[in-house]
């Protein structure tokens, strides 16, 4: 799928949990070595560390590898413009780049306009700093006053099996054209339909969950985090599991 004007799997990788170890880095750089092309990060994430071991383990960053952060979250008025492009000028720091392929609005401040905010990272894509920009956690009333601003090209809102509140978001990202990442995608915990495909599959638990992100949409890229080898190859292993359409009805009834 295209992300922007880059080509990716269809798997990426949350690293809300990521911190500035040597251990950490060698796992960001053994992750794009797998064919992880997605790497999601954001301003807030363990105090600015994951966002400096991306930085540390990529810089610089491949052309066919896409790093999102975010910025705009924290309390009321992390939204302003004046509060954005600090947090922007410190992303592009740790991360060591010039350039953000992907920037989301973390979320939407309740004490400033939406436009506003957006208006503020339109500034940097203007100046070829940021590429694409994305919101998250948003309904589809919020995504359409987004994009009378800037192109949408991503929207990241919580999304799996089991917390499907945003069912009509990503079917209007469907039919837009705009990326859908699901974040928490593996928070639907275990049950006996998903044990049961996953015996029948010889696969696992979270692949048969992923399977069904992706099978819900083309436009879905899941971004499961982990700090595991085992578990990101696992991940990525579920892009070649094919649910039949009577065991993906079961798990979406």
């Amino acid at each position: 799928m295209k992300v922007g004007d880059v080509d990716v799997r269809r798997i990426g990788l949350g690293t809300n949990r990521l911190t500035y170890t040597r251990e950490h880095v060698a796992f960001i750089k053994a992750a794009v070595a797998e064919g992880v092309q997605m790497i999601d990060t954001a301003h807030l994430y363990t105090g600015g560390q994951s966002e400096q071991t991306i930085g540390e383990a990529l810089s610089p960053i491949p052309e066919d590898c896409i790093v999102a952060t975010k910025g705009g979250i924290g309390g009321p008025g992390r939204g302003r413009p004046d509060a954005l492009t600090a947090e922007i000028e410190e992303s592009f720091r740790r991360l060591r780049t010039d350039t953000i392929a992907l920037y989301y609005l973390h979320r939407v401040d309740p004490q400033t306009p939406i436009e506003e905010s957006l208006g503020a990272i339109k500034e940097y894509q203007d100046r070829g700093r940021i590429r694409h920009i994305g919101i998250s956690e948003v309904g589809i009333e919020q995504i359409e006053r987004a994009r009378k601003v800037v192109s949408v090209a991503a929207v990241q809102n919580q999304f799996n099996l089991a917390e499907r509140k945003y069912d009509s978001v990503v079917d209007y990202c469907e039919r837009e054209g705009i990326v859908f990442v699901p974040f928490y995608p593996l928070r639907a915990g275990r049950s006996a339909a998903v044990d049961e495909i996953a015996r029948r599959h010889d696969a696992t638990p979270s692949q048969v969950m992923l399977a069904w992100l992706l099978q819900r949409s083309p436009v879905m890229l899941p971004i499961p985090g982990t700090l595991s080898p085992e578990h990101m190859k696992e991940n990525l292993g579920a892009l070649d599991l094919q649910l039949t359409k009577p065991e993906y009805e079961r798990l979406s009834g």
